[in-house]
């Protein structure tokens, strides 16, 4: 499993023009399904979503998860991160899941994440979404898991 996180000042996600997630500071997570990935994997990602040190500090430095600041946490599916972009100019999508393996995954994700912490969004899998956020710092980071 991928995620690439970002801490944000507010994120939103829209699905035909309708707001079906939306957060205030806190992490946008863009989750990728690869085939190997296990229910193990999942509960691991989410352990080092919650626990992974991004916030600042009193001394400003990046020692604060999002538990710690009881930020929000907008998750979206997005298979495009799991693309082989080793060659060409064109991405290929075989090394991500097959959609109804990613889906089934991509579901116990998010139940064993909203399981363990309440203040989860989420887009909608498998939809055109239209993401918006305000990236703070910026800071991004690619977790596997």
């Amino acid at each position: 499993m991928i995620a690439l996180i970002q801490r944000v000042s507010r994120a939103s996600v829209e699905v035909d023009g309708i707001c079906v997630g939306l957060i205030g500071r806190g992490i946008l997570a863009l989750v990728a399904i690869e085939p190997a990935d296990t229910e193990a994997r999942a509960e691991r990602l989410v352990e080092r979503i919650l626990s992974y040190r991004i916030f600042p500090d009193a001394d400003d430095r990046m020692n604060l998860s999002l538990v710690d600041i009881s930020g929000e946490l907008l998750v979206v599916s997005q298979f495009t991160l799991a693309a082989d972009t080793r060659k060409g100019t064109r991405p290929g999508f075989s090394t991500a899941a097959a959609p109804d393996e990613a889906k089934r995954l991509f579901d116990y994700f998010l139940t064993t994440l909203q399981s363990r912490y309440p203040r989860v969004q989420t887009g909608r899998f498998g939809a055109d979404m239209q993401v918006a956020l305000i990236n703070d710092g910026p800071v991004t980071f690619t977790l596997t898991a």
